[in-house]
């Protein structure tokens, strides 16, 4: 009886020794600037969504928020940083969607645990995709662009923000199920692809959101709204799915993660000020300036949403025999 007293004792001051760091770490936290890496480029939509929440939140917790992008592999490259990263709430990482729930279904080996690496902070909006051209490029509607592009196999060109992402996808979606071919020219970010859409290199771009500016200057004609319902920003544009593309969604929702490891107080305390963050008027009218709206919700939450989009992407990938390239 008092060997098990003994060893209850020792359990219980083990444990203490254990959180007592992590619970007075939480207390300190933050000490020190924190470190933002988004693992697209500058002018993405996760840049442009990281950058927007940056400057409260460096506001709000009394330190720097310095921002440092890591793009390239899908947003592989940035998400492996951070993974590898110390579990100390210093390290975040701003991710879109599609490295979450898209990448590691096409990537045979990735350079991390992706079930345990990264934890989930807060979400901060759900990304649509919008079916864009030219506007001198003959395209003015999506049976235009699908007519030629049936006659004309192997003429017409997309950009991607690189293999594996949400546009890059959409866009291999919309290929298999309107029976077309068109070459995947894959970019280290959405802005390069958009300004070589822009300059003529390229013939489509499934848009993240950022062409927005491009769209009401004329630049651009947004043929479809690759989503399940039609944008509140373009209530006359159809989505490809009412277009005879039944099911079509290529939603996903950027987020920001922690290294695995980072105390719980720490990420509570991001999620409360992320979600307060997002609904405040000028982080709310950045958002929908890219077409969508913000998604302020639990961890807890954004992983059974995590779940479900991996779920979901996967059973596309496989039926319709997307590789990465």
């Amino acid at each position: 009886m008092l060997t098990t007293l003994r060893r209850q004792i020792l359990a219980v001051f083990l444990l203490s020794s254990i959180l007592a760091p992590l619970g007075a770490m939480a207390q300190d936290w933050p000490s020190k600037p924190i470190r933002l890496v988004i693992n697209f480029a500058p002018g993405s939509s996760p840049d442009v969504l990281g950058r927007s929440v940056a400057t409260p939140l460096s506001q709000a917790l009394g330190v720097p928020v310095v921002v440092e992008n890591r793009s390239g592999a899908g947003g592989l490259i940035g998400a492996d940083l951070v993974a590898k990263a110390p579990g100390d709430g210093y390290t975040l990482l701003m991710a879109s969607g599609s490295t979450m729930v898209v990448v590691p279904t096409l990537t045979p080996k990735m350079p991390y645990d992706h079930n345990k690496a990264l934890v989930p902070v807060a979400a901060t909006a759900r990304l649509e995709l919008f079916l864009v051209v030219r506007s001198n490029s003959g395209f003015n509607s999506f049976a235009d662009l699908q007519k030629f592009a049936r006659a004309n196999p192997g003429k017409l060109s997309y950009g991607s923000p690189g293999n594996g992402s949400t546009p890059h996808i959409g866009a291999e979606m919309l290929k298999n199920m309107a029976g077309i071919f068109a070459l995947h020219i894959p970019y280290r970010g959405s802005a390069p692809a958009l300004q070589d859409l822009l300059a003529g290199n390229i013939d489509f771009f499934m848009d993240p959101g950022i062409a927005t500016p491009h769209i009401r200057s004329g630049a651009l004609r947004l043929l479809a709204v690759g989503s399940t319902k039609r944008s509140f920003l373009y209530p006359d544009t159809p989505t490809l799915a009412e277009l005879g593309l039944k099911g079509y969604d290529g939603g996903s929702t950027h987020s920001f993660y922690a290294p695995a490891g980072t105390p719980q107080p720490v990420i509570d305390r991001l999620n409360s000020e992320i979600n307060r963050i997002l609904v405040t008027p000028a982080v709310t009218q950045i958002i929908r300036g890219l077409g969508a709206e913000p998604t302020p919700m639990s961890p807890a939450q954004l992983t059974a949403l995590n779940a479900a989009d991996t779920s979901r992407f996967a059973n596309i990938i496989k039926q319709q025999g997307i590789r990465a390239e």
